[in-house]
């Protein structure tokens, strides 16, 4: 759901050559940045899994956080249960583009 109250979906599209695949969470960031939208509030995952959740990989959750860490995001299972966090739980000490402005700023010299 973006901030605007629009809905988006996607899908896995998998790849023969499994790095090149892209994830349904950032399908759904590009489709939507695509047609104009800058924010998102909420995103929903859906799994088939039984027990427990599927949560967003890496990479998804370092594409959402360029949008902003106060994002919930709704874990779903094939039993319809549930569970929220907030991507700032999911993705602790994130390197956002704030910390871009600020490694600029500062040199760093390792030896």
């Amino acid at each position: 759901l973006t901030s605007t109250g629009k809905i988006y979906s996607g899908c896995n599209i998998e790849n023969t050559s499994y790095p090149l695949s892209t994830c349904a969470e950032r399908t759904i960031v590009v489709k939507a940045v695509s047609e104009g939208e800058k924010s998102f509030q909420k995103i929903v995952i859906t799994s088939d899994v039984e027990i427990g959740f599927i949560g967003p990989c890496g990479s998804c959750r370092q594409t959402l956080a360029e949008f902003g860490l106060d994002l919930d995001v709704y874990l779903i299972n094939i039993k319809n249960e549930s569970k929220m966090y907030k991507l700032r739980d999911l993705l602790p000490v994130a390197f956002i583009p704030h910390d871009l402005e600020k490694s600029r700023a500062n040199h760093y010299v390792i030896e």
